[in-house]
C-alpha cells in the first residue's frame, strides 16, 4: 500500500511539474513584456540582461501614452469591441434558443454550416470581405469591421451557447409553464440565470478575440485615426536601432490592460454563476 502511495506521489509530483514547466513557458514573454517596459533604455540594450529593472521609470508609458493617435485608436478599440461583443452575443443566444428548443426544416444544416464557418481560415476571408466591404464603402470605417468581426465571433458564440443550452433540462422550462409562467417569463426567470456562466464565459472569448485582432484591422483600416490599438502597436516597429523597445513594451503592457480588467470583472461570475443561477431558478 505505501509502495502504490508513493508511486502515485512521484506521478502527481511529475504532473505537477511539467504542468509549472507550461506555466512558466506561457507566462515568461508576459512577464519579459512587464519588466521591460519599466526598465531605463540603457538596461533594455545592455549586453548582459537583467530579469528586473534596476531603477524602475514610467518615461515609457508616458511616451507611449504620448503618441500621435493612441487615445484615439484606444477609443477605436472599444468601440469596435463592444458593438461587436454586444451584437454577437445577443444574436447568438437568440440563435442558440431556436437550434436547442425548437424544431425546424434545415436546423441540422445550419448547424452543420456554423461549424463548416469556422473550419475556414480566416486569411482566406481578406480579400473576399475586402472586396464586399469596398463596394459598400466600408473598408476605412469601423462598422465595415464590427461586420467583419461578426464574420468569425458570431458561429462560435451560437455553437457555445447552444451547447450550454443543451445542458439545461427542458422540464424546468415545462415545470414553469404547469406553474403559470409565460413563455417570456420562462425565458426572464429561468433560462437567462442559468446561461450566465455561458454568456460571460462567451463574451469573454468575443471580447479578447476582437481587441487582440490585426490581420482584419489592418487591411480595411488605412486611415491611422481610424484605427485599433493593436494596428498602432505596429508603428513601434522600425529598424532595429530604431525601435522605441521600451515605449513599445509599455505600449503592449497597457493594451493588455483593458482584457485583463474585463477578466477580472466577470470572473467570479464564471466561477460561481452556474450555482447561483441554478438556485434562483
Amino acid at each position: 500500500m505505501s509502495r502504490r502511495k508513493r508511486g502515485r506521489g512521484a506521478r502527481q509530483a511529475g504532473w505537477n511539474a511539467v504542468g509549472l514547466a507550461v506555466f512558466v513557458v506561457m507566462v515568461f514573454p508576459v512577464f519579459w513584456m512587464i519588466s521591460t517596459a519599466f526598465k531605463s533604455n540603457e538596461q533594455i540594450v545592455s549586453l548582459n540582461p537583467t530579469w528586473f529593472p534596476l531603477h524602475p521609470t514610467l518615461s515609457h508609458f508616458r511616451d507611449a501614452m504620448n503618441k500621435p493617435f493612441f487615445w484615439a485608436d484606444v477609443k477605436n478599440s472599444l468601440i469596435v469591441v463592444c458593438v461587436t461583443v454586444a451584437i454577437a452575443i445577443v444574436l447568438a443566444f437568440l440563435a442558440a434558443v431556436a437550434l436547442a428548443r425548437y424544431g425546424f426544416a434545415g436546423r441540422k444544416l445550419f448547424v452543420v454550416l456554423v461549424i463548416g464557418i469556422q473550419m475556414l481560415p480566416q486569411a482566406g476571408l481578406i480579400i473576399p470581405l475586402y472586396v464586399v466591404l469596398a463596394r459598400y464603402h466600408q473598408t476605412n470605417a469601423l462598422t465595415g469591421l464590427i461586420v467583419t468581426y461578426m464574420t468569425f465571433v458570431l458561429p462560435f458564440c451560437v455553437w457555445t451557447l447552444r451547447g450550454f443550452l443543451l445542458g439545461i433540462p427542458k422540464e424546468l422550462e415545462e415545470a414553469a409553464m404547469v406553474d403559470g409562467s409565460t413563455r417570456l417569463g420562462v425565458f426572464i426567470k429561468i433560462l437567462l440565470p442559468l446561461m450566465g456562466p455561458g454568456l460571460v464565459a462567451t463574451s469573454v472569448f468575443a471580447f479578447i478575440t476582437t481587441w487582440n485582432e490585426y490581420i482584419f484591422a489592418r487591411v480595411l483600416l488605412n486611415d491611422q485615426s481610424k484605427q485599433t490599438v493593436t494596428v498602432w502597436l505596429s508603428y513601434f516597429l522600425g529598424s532595429s536601432r530604431h525601435t522605441d523597445w521600451g515605449a513599445l513594451m509599455a505600449a503592449s503592457t497597457l493594451t493588455a490592460i483593458p482584457v485583463v480588467v474585463f477578466f477580472l470583472l466577470v470572473q467570479r461570475r464564471i466561477a460561481f454563476g452556474l450555482t447561483s443561477g441554478a438556485v434562483r431558478g
